[in-house]
């Protein structure tokens, strides 16, 4: 495999006016010269960093990777610090992290969206989509699963993960895309799913004694 340039800052403009140009016109209204136009570049700027559309739109999910990647604090990306957090714990954690996308960074859910179904299009686009792990937010969460308590993290991290990844696109593309639920709303209903799942077998028979 050949070597990837490190980024520069007229690559970066670049496939940041891509992501920016796909969320606002979708994939029709990506073009290279709608690129150069968007980031008042010289005419040719893009063809020459990305001759084809499979590499404008693969530069586009390397960038978006690295943005959605900042979005997430430290603790959101690796996991648990040394200790065993509770649902409690866990929800204000990812509760935090989908508010954050849902109210600074629809622009970067949109785009992601948008390539996300050009992936089931284009194989070549779906390898590269699929190795780049785009906000690729499962090795963490799985991490914090174990460390709370999961029986089973891999079954607990698809269910955890299929839950916020519909709360990010139905409320940002789907039927409340005008209805931003608040972190404590989205806190909430993680609670209830994660103490659904973190609930042990002695669980219920302890607070029954304890009642």
């Amino acid at each position: 495999m050949t070597p990837r340039a490190a980024a520069t800052p007229r690559s970066e403009l670049i496939a940041d006016t891509a992501i920016r140009l796909l969320a606002e016109r979708g994939l029709r209204g990506l073009t290279h010269r709608a690129v150069d136009e968007a980031a008042g570049l010289p005419q040719g700027s893009t063809s020459n960093h990305a001759r084809t559309r499979a590499a404008l739109l693969e530069a586009a999910v390397r960038r978006l990777t690295v943005l959605e990647g900042a979005v997430l604090t430290p603790q959101e990306t690796a996991g648990t610090t040394g200790t065993q957090p509770g649902p409690d714990a866990l929800a204000d954690l990812v509760a935090a992290a989908l508010h954050r996308h849902l109210t600074r960074h629809r622009t970067l859910l949109v785009a992601r969206y948008e390539l996300a179904l050009e992936a089931t299009r284009r194989p070549e686009l779906r390898a590269h989509y699929d190795r780049m792990g785009l906000s690729d937010f499962a090795a963490p969460l799985r991490q914090m699963l174990a460390a709370a308590g999961s029986t089973d993290p891999e079954r607990h991290t698809l269910s955890l993960l299929a839950w916020c990844d519909g709360i990010l696109f139905t409320c940002t593309a789907g039927s409340y895309n005008t209805a931003v639920p608040t972190e404590e709303e989205l806190r909430a209903g993680l609670r209830e799913l994660l103490t659904g799942m973190l609930a042990t077998d002695d669980g219920p028979k302890r607070r029954a004694r304890g009642s």
